[in-house]
């Protein structure tokens, strides 16, 4: 037992101090004491063995004290914080071109209508030094299971609401939710903004079907579902108000268009990722207007009332080596799209200029039939050969293909026309928040004209903001 050797040495000691003349007697009296003290004592030491022991089981059993925090004033605590992510898009450009009365796209009727002020569409026709717009991104999340983002542009004194949107977090199954104003998920170029663009401009394409901001956005809810497969795949469905180009805001209950779409990926190695996708959306239009020329050259409008669809095809492909695109990549990309719309057209004399579609001439108009199928696309790369430098190159042509006007077809000129546009850049980033980029364009968009345009352009980023996507 415990210290049992210190009375085996003390007795030795008392033993050896003992007067020699001590009797028998004597002696086994203090052996008979010693060993009545050796006994108390061990029993003493196994009572606290048995008492620590006992106290050391009770403690490993028993929960951990958790340290109150100390106490917070409530009045030095604001009752809500907001810290959100805040960027800021500077971009602006020189551009070069001829000076073209009422510039578009032959073949195709005018995604922004008429501008007759400076005729042409705003944005479209506008040459020499020019700011685009100024992007103010502000995004957060609201909650575990909700995230916001709100972008709002501003140019020459005007501030629009480019998206503004609240997204779920945690459904979970591969399932995600958007309501508010985002840009649609068709395509592959539509969900991106100007300044992620690899060209200083949308495609024609693009321009075409949603106008000069070269994107459809959309105001309603959007629903997508992420598989739980090896392969990229995703499914998506819209449904939203229809207000924008190619339908018409036509202010009733429900819907006004959907969309569909489906995206499939993957890797191929270590160097190489894809992806595919295709897309339809569906809307109808109200009285959208756009600009004709009748027979004789005079002005006309024309006011389409039916249902328009769309259908996009796209192909992504990145290279990197070793899956690292910091130093040298290359992408290829390629959308083609068809359009088509059915419905009827009216055909005014809005101007009393005494076009043909003004019989009587008496503000009378003549409404016939409409229907319409059109086509393009375009396929670009751009080559990262430094970790400053790109280049790329762009070609895309589009098909007026068949318009039947009806009884119009009489009173409107019909241009069948194939436009076509070839564009070269070279960009050069300080880093990934500034950039400058040189490109020039070869454009045949226009029937009998070939306009030899240049851009300078530049695009800083300031603050917070996020990757971009495939």
């Amino acid at each position: 037992m415990l210290h049992s050797s210190r009375w085996v040495l003390a007795a030795a000691g008392a033993l050896v101090s003992l007067p020699a003349l001590a009797g028998d007697a004597d002696l086994q009296a203090v052996r008979a004491e010693i060993s009545q003290l050796k006994a108390a004592y061990e029993q003493r030491i196994a009572a606290l063995e048995a008492r620590l022991q006992t106290a050391e089981q009770q403690a490993a059993s028993r929960p951990a004290a958790i340290a109150e925090p100390p106490p917070v004033s409530r009045a030095a605590a604001p009752a809500s914080g907001f810290n959100p992510e805040v960027s800021l898009i500077l971009q602006g450009q020189y551009k070069n071109m001829k000076d073209v009365a009422e510039r578009g796209i032959t073949g195709f009727v005018p995604a922004g209508g008429h501008d007759h002020d400076h005729g042409g569409i705003a944005g479209i026709s506008k040459r020499g030094f020019s700011v685009d717009h100024t992007e103010l991104v502000l995004a957060a999340n609201i909650d575990p299971y909700w995230r916001g983002q709100a972008i709002l542009a501003a140019l020459d004194g005007e501030v629009e609401i480019e998206e503004a949107w609240v997204q779920s977090l945690a459904i979970g199954h591969g399932i995600g939710v958007k309501g508010g104003r985002w840009r649609s998920g068709i395509g592959y170029l539509n969900e991106q903004h100007p300044h992620a663009w690899d060209f200083a401009d949308a495609p024609l394409m693009y321009q075409a079907l949603f106008g000069e901001h070269g994107s459809y956005t959309q105001d309603g809810l959007q629903f997508k579902w992420l598989a739980p497969t090896p392969l990229f795949l995703e499914f998506g469905a819209e449904l939203g108000r229809g207000a924008n180009f190619p339908g018409s805001d036509r202010n009733k209950n429900g819907a006004g268009a959907g969309a569909l779409f489906a995206h499939v990926g993957g890797d191929v190695g270590l160097a190489n990722s894809w992806r595919a996708g295709l897309s339809y959306l569906k809307t109808r239009a109200r009285e959208r207007e756009a600009h004709f020329e009748d027979v004789g050259g005079l002005e006309a409008v024309g006011a389409f009332d039916g249902r328009s669809t769309t259908w996009v095809a796209d192909f992504v492909w990145k290279w990197a080596p070793d899956g690292n695109p910091k130093y040298r990549n290359f992408k290829f990309q390629t959308e083609y799209f068809q359009r088509r719309e059915k419905g009827s057209l009216s055909c005014s004399d809005d101007e009393l200029a005494g076009n043909a579609c003004d019989p009587l001439a008496a503000g009378d108009s003549v409404t016939s039939a409409y229907k319409t199928r059109q086509s393009g696309w375009y396929a670009q790369g751009v080559y990262q050969f430094t970790p400053n430098w790109r280049a790329g190159l762009r070609y895309e042509q589009l098909d007026s293909g068949s318009r039947n006007f009806g009884a119009n077809a009489a009173n409107l000129v019909v241009d069948s026309y194939r436009p076509k546009k070839t564009t070269a850049m070279a960009d050069y980033s300080w880093s990934e928040f500034s950039r400058v980029r040189l490109q020039y364009a070869r454009d045949q968009s226009m029937q009998g004209l070939t306009d030899h345009q240049w851009t300078l352009q530049y695009i800083m980023s300031l603050g917070a903001h996020g990757a971009h996507k495939f």
